[in-house]
């Protein structure tokens, strides 16, 4: 158990798949309870055919959340509460940001209140969804619209 709870602590007792807090006294076979959430097979995978280095680990999930996802990969929800149009799926944007670092358009909004609470959003969500990676966010209007990209630093 000790090895959750630092984990847990770690990932500020929030599941990594739905970024909805995970309470430490529900029980571990509850689905809305804590588990280790190992996502190394399929990033070592994609890291080794990538050519780059693993760097992985293990995360925080809901034992629903975790159990859910099985061999598929999990889709991290955006806010309901925002209109967004065409959003990135934000592992695959993560992932190759991680990867190749750059800045990647992750999604459209009708309107400047939107892109910017959105690009809130994004930043605060990665920053647990993938801590090491740091990014920031950008909005540039354009055809009536706002595009919100995000931005990685180069891997050398």
């Amino acid at each position: 158990m000790s090895q959750l709870e630092d984990i847990a602590d770690r990932d500020g007792w929030r599941c990594w798949v739905c970024d909805e807090p995970v309470d430490r006294a529900t029980s571990v076979n509850d689905p809305r309870g804590p588990s280790v959430d190992s996502r190394t097979t399929n990033q070592r995978a994609a890291a080794k055919k990538a050519g780059t280095d693993f760097a992985g680990g293990e995360r925080l999930a809901h034992r629903g959340c975790n159990t859910k996802k099985g061999a598929v990969t999990p889709v991290i929800p955006w806010p309901a509460e925002i209109v967004l149009m065409e959003p990135a799926v934000l592992l695959t944007v993560a992932d190759r940001l991680d990867r190749k670092g750059g800045r990647e358009i992750v999604v459209r909004c009708a309107d400047r209140a939107d892109a910017e609470q959105t690009a809130d959003w994004l930043v605060d969500r990665f920053s647990r969804l993938a801590p090491a990676l740091p990014v920031t966010a950008s909005i540039e209007p354009g055809g009536g619209q706002f595009v919100v990209a995000l931005t990685a630093a180069r891997r050398r």
